[in-house]
């Protein structure tokens, strides 16, 4: 069966012709798409009544009152096994680092190939993470990033960028990162620059010792010459 075959969908984005763009997609990842509208708030109400397993949502709906990411937080709450997509022409940070923090798995600039908005799709769907040419390779065989507790030991760094430092602390390029995360190389380079942010370095080889002073790494990382 295929990983997202009979999954649901809502999506949500202020112009119609990218609800029909999105729901092409969806049909080609087998979602049904449940509910479509262009109002956040009209979104919400849509989860509430389908209970479907993703979200996509746009971040600049002209609804009044609470702005997107408000209903998007909301309906994650409520439904915790809820997948959330954010769908953005805005590709800075502070817009990525408000949709990862309000629940969104993934983080997509309009920009991309339909085939990034697929395999972002697809990476929500899955427990998987896959190498490119190779079957999938289950978490159990590479370390998986800790869970981020709620002190300041991580600097406020993300789930998911958690994982990319550790990723790069185990010598992958943004390249390998972006096929075994099944994303593009410019969301890999804007997760690093955030990590660099938040961790104070300059680069990936302090960020990488950061990683090993910190006990992300399995193993120390072998001295280089």
């Amino acid at each position: 069966m295929h990983p997202s075959e009979n999954k649901t969908a809502v999506v949500v984005d202020r112009y119609p012709m990218w609800l029909e763009a999105m729901e092409h997609v969806l049909g080609r990842l087998r979602v049904s798409v449940v509910g479509r509208t262009v109002s956040a708030a009209e979104g919400y109400q849509l989860v509430c009544e389908h209970e479907p397993d993703v979200l996509i949502t746009d971040i600049e709906t002209e609804d009044e009152g609470p702005d997107p990411l408000w209903h998007l937080r909301r309906a994650r709450n409520e439904f915790p096994q809820l997948k959330c997509i954010v769908l953005s022409t805005y590709d800075d940070l502070e817009h990525i680092d408000a949709a990862l923090e309000a629940g969104a798995v993934a983080y997509v600039v309009k920009t991309v190939h339909p085939d990034d908005f697929a395999a972002a799709i697809r990476q929500a769907f899955e427990h998987s993470i896959y190498l490119a040419g190779a079957t999938a390779v289950s978490p159990s065989s590479i370390t998986a990033a800790p869970p981020a507790p709620a002190t300041d030991d991580w600097c406020g760094l993300t789930r998911r960028e958690l994982e990319i430092l550790q990723l790069v602390a185990e010598g992958h390029s943004n390249a390998q990162l972006a096929r075994m995360l099944w994303v593009t190389e410019q969301t890999v380079k804007f997760h690093l620059s955030n990590i660099y942010r938040k961790l104070d370095v300059a680069n990936r080889t302090e960020a990488s010792r950061w990683a090993q002073l910190h006990g992300l790494l399995a193993e120390p990382m072998a001295a280089t010459a």
